[in-house]
């Protein structure tokens, strides 16, 4: 049974450690992913990285191969101070459009980190609503290190979203094309109509359902 006194001990080493971390200057990266294909949930997260932990090979996911943005999906959970994921559903982006939806997603995964960031990076021109001071980067995914851990997680959980419903739905092959509307997925759409996670307000699918 350990004692009184090293049970304190750890708990001052614990406080110690927390203390380390400046919380006046924590930034946070925002990234999103889906909002182009036909089909499923937008995808938003947010990473606080450690500056002393750092991670090599952080880049714009969508310039990365799936086996590496796995890799770094994994080593970006184990090393960031706190990280995010939130989604706004296909519900959702029928009801608000996918700009808001996206934007819905966003709020939420800043909103779901356990620190409180004092500044949110966000990628692109746009901005969600937040209580926080936000700044708007243009490819940031390819110029902020926690952008780019926002974009890998985002879309490497929107991927495994697409390969577990593909599972459900394999007629339409959600596992190749996740979602976007390549011409092998124009023609399920055609063959087996729309599913219930297909997005009915867009242009392809609608025009297939016409």
């Amino acid at each position: 049974m350990r004692s009184s006194k090293s049970s304190k001990a750890d708990q001052a080493s614990v406080q110690q450690t927390t203390l380390n971390w400046d919380v006046s200057v924590l930034m946070a990266g925002v990234d999103e992913a889906g909002r182009g294909p036909l089909a499923g949930p937008v995808v938003a997260a947010a990473v606080i990285l450690d500056d002393l932990n750092p991670i090599k090979g952080l880049a714009d996911s969508k310039i990365l191969t799936s086996v590496r943005r796995e890799k770094l999906f994994d080593e970006i959970r184990s090393k960031a101070l706190c990280c995010s994921i939130a989604e706004a559903s296909v519900e959702e982006i029928e009801e608000l459009n996918i700009l808001q939806a996206t934007m819905l997603a966003m709020r939420r995964a800043v909103e779901g980190l356990r620190l409180k960031p004092k500044l949110v990076l966000v990628d692109g021109n746009r901005l969600p609503v937040l209580s926080i001071r936000a700044e708007a980067i243009v490819k940031g995914d390819s110029k902020v290190p926690a952008i780019s851990a926002a974009s890998i997680l985002a879309k490497v959980h929107r991927d495994r979203w697409c390969l577990a419903y593909d599972l459900e739905f394999p007629q339409y092959g959600f596992a190749k094309h996740k979602g976007y509307g390549t011409a092998e997925h124009l023609a399920a759409l055609k063959a087996h109509g729309a599913c219930p996670q297909h997005r009915k307000t867009f242009r392809p699918v609608t025009e297939v359902l016409s």
